[in-house]
């Protein structure tokens, strides 16, 4: 027999293993991408949502952490910036996404009085 003879006969045998369906074979990625968003994206967009919240909603008055881990009084609010009190005679401007949490604002000290 020749080589062109046995390669016909391997495609036409009826026991030969048939490709799985191409769906199928893409199910596991599906899936991984799926669990990556839920347990990694998602979360990530929130917090980000969040924080850019906060950031938005820091005025006068406020008590403040950034990322630095510096705590003052937001003395001035910018449009990118703002001047947090750190000490007596101490200001120093920080860009508005350094700011973390505000500790208490402004709202909460009055209406405690």
């Amino acid at each position: 027999m020749k080589l062109a003879d046995l390669l016909l006969l391997a495609q036409a045998a009826p026991g030969a293993p048939q490709q799985p369906n191409l769906f199928m074979s893409m199910m596991p990625l599906i899936f991984i991408f799926i669990i990556f968003y839920f347990l990694l994206i998602r979360p990530q967009q929130k917090k980000a949502k969040d924080h850019a919240k906060l950031v938005e909603s820091i005025k006068t008055g406020d008590a403040v952490v950034t990322n630095a881990g510096i705590h003052g009084v937001v003395t001035n609010v910018k449009e990118k910036t703002v001047l947090i009190k750190i000490a007596d005679n101490v200001k120093v401007e920080f860009d508005r996404a350094a700011v973390v949490t505000v500790v208490k604002s402004s709202d909460t000290e009055a209406s405690a009085s």
